[in-house]
Parts: structure tokens; sequence; C-alpha cells
């Protein structure tokens, strides 16, 4: 099993959430929730547990087209 520490939940998921924010979710069952290594020295999430997460995001989002994009008119 791979584990993923804070810096690397943001720089190789991409999850921009702070650790209070993220601390909220777990408490709320809205995120996995990590554990200590070394007796608590190391915080860190399990990386499967992560990417299941992200997966369920992207399926509950809505498929709908985006919109359109505005482009700007030169004058």
């Amino acid at each position: 099993m791979r584990v993923l520490s804070f810096n690397q939940l943001r720089s190789e998921k991409g999850i921009p959430y702070s650790r209070v924010h993220i601390g909220r979710l777990e408490g709320e069952g809205k995120f996995p929730v990590r554990f200590a290594l070394a007796g608590g020295a190391r915080i860190v999430w399990a990386e499967d547990e992560i990417d299941a997460w992200l997966e369920k995001c992207a399926a509950s989002r809505k498929h709908s087209t985006p919109p359109e994009r505005r482009t700007a008119q030169i004058v």
C-alpha cells in the first residue's frame, strides 16, 4: 500500500483543501481518514482510498455540457 502525505495530496492528487478543512470532512465521513505512522510522527492517507474518493467525486458531478466560451472581440 502506498501512502500520501498532506503535501502529496496537493501536489500529486490536486486536492487544494487546507488541513483544517480536510479534518472537517473526515469528521463528517466525507473524506478518507488519515492515520499515523512511526508512533504518530507522520500523518498519511492511503492512496487507494484517496483515489476511490476522487473517482466518487467525479462520478457524482452533473453531466452537463460546459457553457460556451466567450471570446473577446477585437474592435
